[in-house]
């Protein structure tokens, strides 16, 4: 809705907002879920995996803010795995203006903040098949979803339908999907110490997590699931264009 309404008149009263649609029977929450590391390690819902997805790694979808934040969440969580997904080129804006990308850029500004024993638990997996993106979504405890106001991403449809934990910024259109305190925690988006104070405190609760998570599936199920919702409105509407 919040795409729509971006377009002027007479275009905004002739437009409908159906959703491509999540298949929530496949994205759906999985215990036995297993992601496998590029050493071979394997990672499951009984470690504390926070995970960060960007079709490409660039400040669009906050990753300049999450990597400033990462120094201060390591060391308050000296267990924590962080998997971030993505490639280094760019989807949306631009290159860095010194050049090179956005990935390394980020990289080479908090690494000197970042002891290395703690940078070991940092896993840069870039672009992943489908099925172990899913297991990544499956056994994330945190999982991080930034945006400026733009076109939502389908992780975050993804995340919420596999029952994630989500803190995400307080931004259109992220608000038109999550309520904060009952789909996930949100967050201002430059706020890089809210962003640790949040993640912080959901990896500690482990009750909130499964609420937020169990009630951001049932949203996802009931507002825009593939079969019973989407689907269904998108053949009504070719209908009606006969």
């Amino acid at each position: 809705h919040w795409q729509a309404g971006s377009f002027p008149e007479p275009f905004r009263s002739r437009i409908q907002v159906i959703h491509d649609g999540i298949d929530t029977a496949v994205v759906a929450p999985r215990a036995d879920a297993r992601f496998v590391l590029a050493d071979g390690r394997g990672l499951t819902r009984e470690d504390e995996v926070i995970t960060f997805v960007n079709r490409n790694l660039e400040p669009y979808r906050g990753y300049h803010v999450f990597m400033r934040a990462l120094p201060e969440l390591l060391q308050r969580r000296p267990k924590a795995q962080v998997v971030l997904v993505g490639g280094d080129e760019v989807s949306y804006g631009s290159r860095p203006a010194q050049g090179g990308n956005w990935k390394d850029l980020l990289i080479s500004e908090v690494r000197p903040r970042i002891p290395d024993a703690h940078w070991q638990r940092v896993h840069f997996v870039g672009r992943i098949a489908y099925e172990h993106y899913l297991a990544l979504m499956q056994i994330s405890r945190v999982h991080v979803y930034l945006t400026y106001p733009f076109v939502l991403s389908w992780s975050l449809l993804e995340a919420m339908s596999v029952g994630a934990a989500i803190v995400a910024s307080d931004t259109p259109p992220v608000t038109e999907l999550i309520a904060h305190g009952q789909h996930g925690m949100l967050t201002p988006f430059f706020d890089g110490q809210a962003l640790v104070d949040r993640t912080c405190s959901l990896l500690d609760d482990a009750e909130a997590r499964q609420h937020l998570g169990q009630q951001a599936r049932q949203h996802i199920q009931q507002h825009y699931d593939l079969h019973s919702v989407c689907l269904p409105a998108q053949l009504q509407w070719t209908d009606t264009l006969t």
